[in-house]
């Protein structure tokens, strides 16, 4: 027999929630079930935002700056990588032109003459047409330092040749406001030269003695302003010079005598009227540098001479009969290595002064200078 069990309805009765305006309202069963759970959600949400955003924005704050760094390197070592390139490309190109245009300067910067240069372009490459024609085999002048004999005030050389070597300058009537020639090699101080036959001195300034010749006579250099400056000889002498005012300063020597005396010689500067255009030349290998009063009893005149930064080897520098207002012999060095009891370095009691400015001259060891 079976036992009867009674059943009872234990669900929520149902009931009928109004709606407000057209949305309809949950059951109150629902709403009572899905409220504890929406509200757990959202608590785990902000417990876990609270667990781990201060790790986040920590890493946030210290990897962004990183990445923008990194990101900046980059483009800069990319943007440092094309300069490079581009200035390494532009100085190749520049020197490539520079060696297609001259060819000529190349070759003497090596050593070789004037000369022998022209020769070996003449002979041996395509001289004869384009830009190493118009350097190489154009006339020569002394603004271009090409080598001959040039009378002043004439840019053109009266005498030039292949075998001739030396720039030689005379002077006579006609004055000169200025003369500057700087930055040159002479004698044997460059390879494959040699002073020109019969010569013993690199470089010659002054007048000419008559009595080696009777049919001359005897000249001198007037000069308004002499300097002399950065020279380097294997001996340098001053003799038979009147100046004014004499400035030697700064002087080294392997053996020096300064002996110059007192006297009364006046100031001067060159005038004339209409002097002739000023002759100026720069660089340049020579045999020998010549600067004298050639014609017989006229005597050479310059206002303003400049002699700088002139490199000698296999003879002595002299300067001899020149009359000046100012003479400056300025921090040039002077010897061969052989000691102090030569005097290398030689102003004689031939020099006579009015002023004299004697500074800084030291006697040192110096050694003959090396071929370049």
């Amino acid at each position: 027999m079976r036992r009867f069990i009674p059943k009872f309805n234990l669900s929520l009765p149902k009931v009928k929630i109004p709606s407000i305006g057209t949305t309809p309202v949950r059951k109150v069963t629902d709403a009572l079930l899905w409220t504890p759970r929406k509200i757990g959600w959202v608590l785990r949400k902000i417990l876990h935002v609270i667990a781990t955003g201060p790790d986040y924005v920590f890493n946030a704050i210290i990897k962004s700056p990183r990445k923008a760094f990194m990101k900046a390197k980059t483009f800069r070592d990319w943007l440092l990588e094309k300069i490079d390139y581009l200035e390494s490309e532009s100085a190749k190109w520049k020197r490539t032109f520079q060696i297609i245009k001259s060819p000529y300067t190349i070759l003497l910067k090596m050593g070789f003459s004037p000369q022998y240069a022209i020769g070996l372009l003449a002979v041996g490459t395509t001289a004869t047409t384009g830009v190493v024609a118009n350097e190489a085999l154009k006339p020569p002048s002394f603004a271009a330092g090409d080598p001959g004999v040039y009378n002043a005030p004439l840019d053109s050389p009266i005498y030039s040749a292949k075998e001739f070597n030396t720039l030689r300058l005379d002077l006579g009537a006609t004055p000169i406001g200025l003369v500057q020639i700087e930055d040159i090699t002479v004698g044997t101080a460059y390879a494959n030269s040699s002073l020109p036959s019969g010569e013993t001195n690199a470089v010659i300034i002054g007048g000419i003695q008559g009595s080696n010749d009777p049919a001359f006579t005897e000249t001198y250099l007037e000069v308004g302003h002499l300097t002399v400056e950065k020279w380097r000889c294997d001996s340098l002498k001053l003799t038979n010079v009147e100046a004014h005012e004499l400035v030697v300063k700064g002087n080294a020597s392997d053996g020096q005598s300064i002996a110059a005396t007192a006297g009364t010689p006046r100031d001067r500067a060159i005038s004339g009227g209409n002097r002739a255009d000023d002759m100026i030349t720069s660089g340049g290998y020579y045999d020998q540098l010549k600067i004298t009063s050639a014609s017989s009893g006229v005597n050479g005149k310059i206002d303003r001479l400049i002699l700088s930064n002139i490199y000698t080897r296999g003879g002595p520098c002299i300067l001899d009969r020149i009359k000046a207002g100012t003479v400056e012999i300025l921090v040039n060095e002077v010897g061969e290595g052989d000691g102090f009891s030569t005097k290398e370095f030689e102003i004689t009691t031939s020099v006579v002064y009015k002023r004299f400015v004697n500074e800084d001259n030291i006697e040192v060891s110096i050694s003959p200078p090396t071929p370049s």
